[in-house]
């Protein structure tokens, strides 16, 4: 009978310690992290949304506006990749901003994407905007591109690097093109479509108000 309630005794002590163990080992898991499942599927794809829309703004037409204005008006509006080109394709720079006028602009005025590149094409505040911005010409290849009418320094841009270039002023002023920016070309050697091998070039030029 002793034996018995020693065995009986024993086994219970057993379990209460293997339940013991259990409950230490249960209470060491991490708890569950109640706080993001508890959120609402709606909420979650609402924030997302919030998110997508802070990043569209609406862009102002700024045609006619002073190019510095323009670009103070477009970052107060959230776009802050601005650049600005010569409208009427001189390639000159715009170095200062309250001294240009804005012609056009990339992309047009509505909602957009804060991250988008917005290009202001413009002109010197005493100039005419073109009716469409003037490109300019693309890199010579084998043939020489027809440059009447173009700022010598584009043409010069446009040909190699070490080609030898020679500008003329033909007013009969014998002045030197030291602004070529502010030089369109009259004439050309070799002319428009010549095979360009290598020989010199020369341009004859007058300032851009000037006749030819």
């Amino acid at each position: 009978m002793k034996k018995k309630l020693l065995i009986a005794l024993g086994a219970v002590f057993g379990s209460l310690l293997l339940l013991t163990v259990i409950g230490l080992i249960v209470g060491e898991e991490p708890p569950a992290d109640t706080a993001a499942d508890s959120k609402p599927a709606s909420a979650v794809k609402k924030d997302e949304k919030s998110d997508v829309k802070a990043e569209i703004a609406t862009l102002p037409d700024m045609t006619g506006k002073g190019l510095q204005t323009a670009q103070d008006e477009a970052q107060a509006a959230g776009f802050f990749g601005l650049v600005s080109h010569d409208a009427l394709g001189r390639g000159r720079l715009q170095a200062l901003d309250r001294n240009w006028k804005v012609c056009s602009q990339t992309p047009r005025p509505g909602e957009h994407s804060i991250e988008s590149d917005i290009d202001f094409g413009a002109v010197k505040l005493e100039e005419q905007c073109p009716g469409k911005d003037i490109a300019e010409p693309p890199t010579a290849g084998e043939s020489m591109p027809d440059f009447a009418g173009k700022a010598v320094s584009v043409a010069r841009r446009s040909l190699d690097g070490g080609a030898s270039i020679t500008v003329n002023d033909i007013s009969g002023e014998d002045r030197m093109v030291l602004i070529e920016s502010n030089w369109k070309v009259c004439g050309q050697q070799p002319a428009a479509g010549a095979a360009l091998n290598g020989q010199p070039i020369t341009f004859s030029a007058v300032k851009f108000e000037e006749s030819c």
